[in-house]
């Protein structure tokens, strides 16, 4: 029997941010089938720069520690950023188990956030493989949010006001520090 920690790694921290890894996992479990569809490829260096990022936190918030969660298991296996019906084989129970895991548990550091320090931020870790980048797309460091900034706000924000809130400011000092980032 597959322990699920032995495939996701998390703990709740004391201050409100929440660091997640989804495809920075090399564990291959046997148990679960590969899956037929999407990215299979590994978010490389993901979970060592996490490990690093909450250790300077740590550091510089004198023992203060995020919130975080890691996958352990390849993203071949199970792919946390995919609607359930897309994000692992659907005849393993094994792989349903772990996925809706890792995002309950993501579900239970906002709400204990939220409780706690009436706030919190989520940021979910990705690598990007500059060969790998599709035609077209610019090259940057860093992308904050996604689906044209529906997973940051839930109403739309017209152009003309980006720079004028927290995504904004976040944007404005990675442009000060010539660090290319999108959408900038």
């Amino acid at each position: 029997m597959v322990d699920i920690k032995d495939c996701i790694e998390y703990n709740r921290g004391s201050i409100p941010l929440i660091i997640s890894v989804p495809h920075g996992g090399t564990t291959k479990c046997d148990h679960i089938p590969r899956r037929t569809n999407g990215i299979h490829g590994i978010d490389k260096d993901t979970i060592k720069l996490v490990r690093e990022l909450i250790e300077m936190i740590n550091t510089v918030f004198k023992l203060k520690t995020p919130s975080y969660i890691i996958s352990k298991i390849l993203r071949a296996k199970i792919d946390f950023n995919r609607n359930s019906s897309e994000a692992f084989d659907q005849e393993s129970e094994l792989a349903k188990r772990i996925y809706h895991f890792y995002h309950n548990k993501i579900e239970e550091l906002i709400l204990y956030n939220l409780e706690t320090f009436n706030r919190s931020m989520l940021i979910d870790i990705h690598g990007f493989e500059k060969d790998k980048r599709p035609k077209g797309f610019r090259d940057v460091e860093l992308i904050l949010g996604t689906n044209n900034l529906e997973s940051l706000y839930p109403n739309s924000i017209p152009k003309r006001d980006w720079g004028e809130n927290l995504r904004g400011k976040i944007v404005k000092k990675f442009n000060n520090l010539n660090i290319a980032i999108a959408p900038g």
